[in-house]
């Protein structure tokens, strides 16, 4: 955690020098999530950009294994049942948003 009142104190320039724009964006996100103080936690920080270098090579495999993936109508149970969860979430999130 970071604090300003015990000298662990990081400027802005600092702070994305350090953790990347995109991992200062996840920890920020993150502070602040319950009624407490909300607090910059370098560990978030270092998690989010582990996360992100995660993710890029995860997008980088399917890319190169592109053909190997399964093609053809989207029509299995398990097809049928993501469709189903996805149109469920659409409506209750546009039931929530007509309020």
């Amino acid at each position: 955690q970071m604090s300003k009142s015990t000298g662990n104190f990081l400027t802005l320039t600092q702070a994305i020098d350090k953790f990347s724009a995109d991992g200062m964006r996840l920890a920020l996100a993150d502070a602040g999530d319950t009624v407490e103080d909300a607090n910059f936690v370098e560990a978030m920080a270092d998690a989010g950009i582990l996360r992100l270098y995660t993710w890029v090579e995860w997008v980088k495999e399917m890319i190169a294994n592109r053909d190997s993936l399964r093609s053809g109508p989207a029509n299995t149970f398990n097809d049928r049942v993501f469709a189903s969860e996805m149109n469920a979430g659409i409506t209750k999130t546009d039931q929530n948003y007509e309020k």
